[in-house]
């Protein structure tokens, strides 16, 4: 299966879906102007991804700075479709990183890791001395 590389742009985030590693990424900014049309291959690419999957586990890395309500909407989304393929058999952890100055983040974290009830979310802190 191919990886979905996405470039980041002012109002759209990176996005990495890595099929070899088992990796997928979601890192920068989202406010595109129609989240839905934006996330529509990244919703594809999960699909496919899950139907063809042997249960080996996958990592969730979310770096966002910050997001808009319609994100945050294609966020629960992504969070269904891996709250599936969990209760399917595949082993799934989601790392929500937040810089250790933005508040926001860390709330918004808090407030999905506890709609997610049956894969592991981790908070993980990070500042500008990380990498």
């Amino acid at each position: 299966m191919e990886n979905l590389i996405i470039k980041a742009t002012k109002s759209s985030p990176s996005i990495c879906l890595d099929a070899q590693s088992r990796i997928l990424e979601i890192t920068g900014e989202s406010y595109p102007e129609n989240a839905a049309n934006f996330y529509a291959p990244v919703f594809a690419w999960i699909d496919r991804f899950f139907a063809q999957t042997n249960n080996t586990p996958v990592t969730v890395n979310i770096t966002l700075h910050y997001f808009n309500s319609s994100s945050s909407k294609v966020l629960m989304d992504i969070f269904d479709r891996l709250e599936k393929a969990h209760a399917d058999g595949t082993p799934i952890i989601v790392n929500w990183r937040y810089h250790e100055e933005n508040d926001t983040a860390v709330e918004c974290g808090e407030e999905f890791k506890e709609e997610i009830e049956c894969i592991a979310f981790n908070m993980v802190e990070f500042n500008d001395e990380d990498s």
